[in-house]
């Protein structure tokens, strides 16, 4: 640690915003970037502390070494914090992008100052290493004749696949859909991660040896047994893709959507892809309205603002969270507090404890949303429940409803039933310590296994599964 008062005289800063009237231009990244004099001094405010919360299981999932890259960073050494950054995080561009470091709430400087900007650090570590030309292909030191089938191409799956093949195995990533890369691909905007970003960790992956097969549906295009036969292991990273559904009277009616309907499209626009106008998805001109209050509403409210929707409001069945950190969770847990995101900054009329009761419509085409606040109470056996608050109900004019609600869990019909893998209380598939599920030689990691949760846990089981399917291909214990 070389400056041991670096907390006390630096205070925190990250990257600036881009201006809104200008950002909302364009489907461009927005941050604009840093110094490398500001992040050296970021990287002084950590504290070296004895024993850092920010990477361990609550801060960091994947364990990121934080204040040593940290301290290389405000020493100007960023080849050395590039190597020790690589060594627990296969995709730091991507987490440094998209997580909502954990690891900061857990900082101990956050019990007394604002926390280390250590999230801004951490993909501009990976940047500079990109911009350097200091990342290369890593080939493995000899091969193992074995052969991995990983199905989907998300976090998980790629961090297991580029571990696997490092380790001699051979690799080949099944994709559903005509690109790879799963929810980084389609479900994350640009404006959030450039796409660019994501092909230049595929272009080294390829390199690598890993091998990518595109618009291939296991279970429907490759039958679940040729794949069993063909490969000596299977890693299932499917995501926990099945949208949780808002069943009230006139859901089926046009201009109702799921969110990652919306987005994918988006993405696919952005991509160069062609759509047919009549399955067009557009906010120009419309009243929107996103009924969930989470990252994926977020990602819709920015989407919505690009394509120049009139005007927005977002609903949220759950109270206002207090604008601090609740007492619920108390420091280094992730807090319960009110958070406001980029897309919130660019504008939207924001609403908690609504209930939708209804759609209305005419001609087929959704015009009117019935709602209704809403409090949360806990009755006499001590179960929370929704109560609809007398008199409170009323009526919305809307052109465009997205539904982001999260996700229920995997996807049952398919893939897992031809398998017939065991699944957990909550629909996930149930594994064991090393990621082995019921049937043999079949593996599963990242959402599909745990549910919906973040980038960061993704990879992390990622890697793990690779541990667990390297040991069962070497016979270890």
């Amino acid at each position: 640690m070389s400056d041991i008062k670096g907390f006390l005289k630096f205070k925190r800063e990250g990257p600036k915003r881009r201006p809104v009237p200008e950002r909302i231009k364009d489907w461009k990244e927005f941050y604009e970037p840093i110094s490398e004099d500001a992040l050296q001094a970021q990287g002084a405010r950590c504290m070296d502390c004895g024993t850092p919360f920010c990477q361990g299981n609550t801060g960091c999932p994947v364990q990121n070494m934080i204040p040593d890259w940290n301290d290389l960073v405000h020493r100007g050494r960023w080849g050395d914090a590039l190597k020790m950054l690589h060594s627990t995080n296969n995709f730091p561009e991507f987490t440094g992008r998209l997580c909502p470091a954990p690891c900061e709430s857990a900082c101990v400087l956050g019990i007394i100052d604002d926390p280390v900007s250590i999230r801004v650090i951490e993909w501009n570590i990976i940047d500079k290493g990109f911009n350097e030309g200091w990342i290369s292909p890593l080939s493995p030191e000899q091969e193992t004749g074995k052969k991995v089938a990983v199905v989907g191409s998300g976090p998980a799956g790629l961090a297991a696949a580029q571990q696997l093949r490092r380790l001699g195995h051979s690799v080949a990533v099944f994709e559903r859909d005509d690109r790879i890369g799963g929810l980084l691909r389609y479900g994350i905007p640009d404006f959030k991660m450039e796409k660019s970003v994501l092909d230049r960790r595929l272009e080294q992956m390829t390199a690598e040896g890993v091998i990518f097969k595109t618009n291939v549906e296991v279970g429907k295009d490759l039958p679940v047994d040729q794949l069993r036969r063909e490969f000596d292991a299977v890693l299932l990273t499917g995501g926990a893709m099945q949208a949780r559904e808002l069943p009230v009277p006139g859901r089926e009616l046009a201009g109702i959507h799921l969110a990652m309907e919306y987005l994918t499209q988006q993405n696919k626009i952005n991509a160069g892809d062609a759509i047919d106008p009549a399955q067009r998805i557009d906010a120009k001109g419309k009243r929107v309205v996103i009924i969930g209050g989470g990252d994926t509403g977020s990602d819709c409210l920015g989407t919505a603002h690009r394509q120049g929707a009139s005007e927005i409001y977002q609903f949220e069945l759950l109270p206002e969270p207090p604008p601090k950190r609740a007492e619920s969770t108390p420091w280094p847990l992730w807090p319960m507090q009110l958070r406001s995101s980029h897309a919130h900054e660019e504008g939207c009329k924001r609403e908690w404890s609504v209930s939708t009761k209804a759609f209305v419509g005419k001609d087929g085409r959704v015009e009117k949303l019935q709602a209704v606040r809403v409090e949360l109470k806990t009755d006499t056996e001590g179960r929370t429940q929704f109560v609809e608050v007398p008199g409170s109900g009323f009526d919305l004019q809307v052109d465009l409803v997205l539904l982001a609600m999260g996700f229920t869990g995997p996807v049952k019909k398919g893939l897992l039933a031809d398998l017939g893998v065991t699944l957990d209380p909550r629909g996930n598939v149930a594994v064991d310590t090393h990621h082995r599920t019921s049937v043999e030689g079949i593996f599963a990691a990242g959402d599909m296994k745990r549910g919906a949760s973040l980038i960061v846990w993704a990879i992390r089981e990622g890697r793990d599964a690779a541990k667990g399917i390297d040991r069962y291909l070497r016979k270890s214990p």
